[in-house]
């Protein structure tokens, strides 16, 4: 048996016309009747388990909601982003491109995870954070402020990335409220990091030289 169905009402995105959907059945805390947020299609918002979509949320071209999984408050999901397992997404948050988002993640306030990005387990990405290209993000961290995570970077474990924070191509799994030169520092204090650059490019390595240099005294 379906969960919702689609009503009459209706918005314009993109040219694309979203259905606020109503609840058939009680399940979860949804019960019988309800109101939800607007979708696309049916496509958009799995029969099966509790998961749903309410207030102002929006879910729409080949994004897909399952599982225990919640959006609701303005968040958009969109592009092929799918949110399952019992993550949320809410606040202002957008969720796009091919992004994935399982386990316990919140992505909530005004954050923006977009491109090939995975966010899982008990992550918590909000305020005004972005992480976007083919990063992931695991474990307990955190990704908050204005801080960007780009590229192939892996926060994981307990980091905690914030204020104005800039990262990208690099495991991190320490705290990095950011200074700048203490930041950089840490990274290329990791093993695997400093060999790597050290010795690449003359400029390269007096720029290092001169973090270090500033970072301890």
């Amino acid at each position: 048996m379906k969960k919702y169905e689609l009503t009459q009402n209706s918005i314009k995105i993109d040219n694309r016309t979203l259905y606020q959907i109503k609840a058939l059945k009680d399940f979860g805390s949804v019960k019988k009747g309800d109101l939800g947020g607007f979708i696309e299609s049916e496509n958009n918002l799995n029969h099966d388990g509790n998961c749903w979509i309410s207030g102002n949320a929006r879910v729409y071209r080949n994004a897909h909601v399952y599982g225990n999984a919640q959006v609701y408050g303005k968040a958009w999901v969109s592009g092929n982003a799918r949110v399952s397992g019992d993550a949320q997404v809410f606040g202002d948050a957008q969720v796009y491109g091919n992004v994935q988002v399982f386990g316990n993640a919140k992505i909530y306030g005004n954050a923006s995870v977009s491109g090939n990005v995975q966010v899982f387990e008990n992550v918590q990405v909000f305020e005004n954070a972005w992480v976007f290209g083919s990063a992931s993000v695991s474990g307990n961290a955190q990704v908050s402020g204005n801080a960007r995570v780009s590229g192939n970077a892996h926060v994981y474990g307990d980091a905690r990335v914030s204020g104005n924070a800039r990262l990208g191509n690099v495991p991190v799994n320490f705290n990095c409220d950011f200074d700048p030169y203490e930041t950089l520092k840490e990274i290329l204090n990791c093993p695997k990091i400093l060999p790597v650059l050290s010795g690449l490019n003359e400029n390269l390595d007096k720029l290092i030289s001169t973090i270090l240099t500033k970072t301890d005294t």
